[in-house]
C-alpha cells in the first residue's frame, strides 16, 4: 500500500453548501432539528424494541435492525456537515474522510438488504400467514440480520483496501457535504477506470436485487390486500403500504440516480439534492411509517412511560376519588 504517497494530501475540504453563504444559519438549524429528531425517533425505536416483551417478534426484530442503522448512519454524516454550517471549517482529515465513505456506503448497502427481508417478512405474514413462524423462526430472523449487516461490511472493505491503493496528489476539494466514492476517486492521480467498473458493480448487486425483490414482495401483498372483503381493512392496509413504497421508492430512485447513472448525466447540484433524499428523508420517515403508528407500538410507548411515572399516575387517581 502507497502509505507514503497517500500522505501528499493529508486533508479534504469538503465544499457542501458553501454557495449559500447568506442561509448558513437557517441551514444549519433546518438540519439541526431534522437531525434531533431522526436521532430521538430511531432511538426510541430501538430502546421499545429491546426492553418490551410484546415486541419481541421478526417483524420488530428487524425494524429495530433499521433503526438502529439509521442512528449510526445519521451519526456518521450529519454533525460533521452541522459543524461545517455552524463553523466554516469544512477541512476533514485523509482517513477521516475514507472512513466517512466506508461506512456510509456500508450501511447504504446494510440498509437496501433490510429493507429486502423486511418486505419478505411482511409478504410472509400477509401472504403465508400459516407458515410465517416457521419460517421466520429466530434462527432465520438472526441469520438474515447478520447476513444483511455482514454483506455491505465485507463488499465495501474490499472497495477500501483497493482506494488505499490510490494516490491523492492533486485537488482536495469535494463538492459534496460528505465523502462520497465518485466524487473520492476524481481526485486520485492514479488511474480510476477500473475502481469506477468495481463502484458500478457493487452498486447494481446492493441496490437492483434488492429493489426487485421489495417490489415483488409488494405486489404479492397489493394482491393479497385487493382480496380482504372490508373495504376498512383494505384501505387501512393500503395507507401502510402506499407509506412504505414512497419511502423505498425515493431511497432506491436516488441510490439509483447516483449510482447506475452515467455520471455525466448527473451534475453536481443533482448529485446533492439527490444523495439528500437518501441520507436525510429515510431516517426522519422510517421511525413514524414503520413503527410510531402501529398500535403495539404506542401501546409499547405508553407502558413504559408508565412504569417511569406511575406514581404520578395514582395521585392523579387519588385525587379523582
Amino acid at each position: 500500500m502507497k502509505f507514503e504517497n497517500q500522505t501528499e494530501i493529508t486533508e479534504f475540504i469538503l465544499l457542501g453548501f458553501g454557495e449559500f453563504y447568506e442561509v448558513q444559519t437557517f441551514l444549519f438549524l433546518a438540519f439541526l432539528v431534522i437531525y434531533v429528531v431522526m436521532m430521538a425517533g430511531n432511538i426510541l425505536i430501538v430502546v421499545l424494541v429491546v426492553f418490551d416483551q410484546h415486541l419481541h417478534t421478526p417483524m420488530y426484530f428487524f425494524l429495530g435492525n433499521l433503526s438502529f442503522l439509521e442512528t449510526c448512519y445519521c451519526s456518521n454524516l450529519f454533525p460533521r456537515m452541522l459543524r461545517a454550517l455552524l463553523t466554516g471549517d469544512r477541512r476533514i482529515s485523509f482517513t477521516g474522510c475514507l472512513m466517512q465513505w466506508y461506512l456510509c456506503g456500508s450501511l447504504i448497502a446494510t440498509e437496501c438488504c433490510l429493507l429486502c427481508v423486511m418486505s419478505y417478512d411482511r409478504y410472509l405474514a400477509i401472504c403465508k400467514p400459516l407458515h410465517y413462524f416457521t419460517m421466520m423462526s429466530t434462527q432465520t430472523c438472526i441469520q438474515l440480520a447478520v447476513a444483511s449487516w455482514s454483506n455491505g461490511f465485507i463488499a465495501f472493505l474490499i472497495l477500501l483496501i483497493l482506494m488505499l491503493q490510490l494516490t491523492f496528489c492533486g485537488p482536495n476539494e469535494i463538492n459534496h457535504y460528505f465523502c462520497d466514492y465518485f466524487p473520492l476517486l476524481k481526485l486520485s492521480c492514479s488511474d480510476t477506470s477500473l475502481m469506477e467498473m468495481l463502484g458500478f458493480l457493487v452498486s447494481a448487486i446492493f441496490i437492483l436485487p434488492p429493489f426487485l425483490l421489495t417490489l415483488t414482495s409488494y405486489v404479492y401483498i397489493i394482491v393479497a390486500i385487493l382480496k380482504i372483503p372490508s373495504s376498512t381493512g383494505r384501505q387501512k392496509a393500503f395507507s401502510t403500504c402506499s407509506s412504505h413504497l414512497v419511502v423505498v421508492s425515493i431511497f432506491y430512485g436516488s441510490l439509483m440516480i447516483l449510482y447506475l447513472l452515467p455520471k455525466a448525466e448527473v451534475n453536481r447540484e443533482m448529485r446533492k439534492i439527490s444523495s439528500l433524499l437518501y441520507t436525510a428523508l429515510p431516517p426522519l420517515a422510517n421511525p413514524f411509517i414503520y413503527s410510531l403508528r402501529n398500535k403495539e407500538v404506542k401501546n409499547a410507548l405508553r407502558n413504559n412511560i408508565g412504569r417511569f411515572v406511575p406514581h404520578k399516575g395514582r395521585h392523579m387517581k387519588c385525587g379523582h376519588m
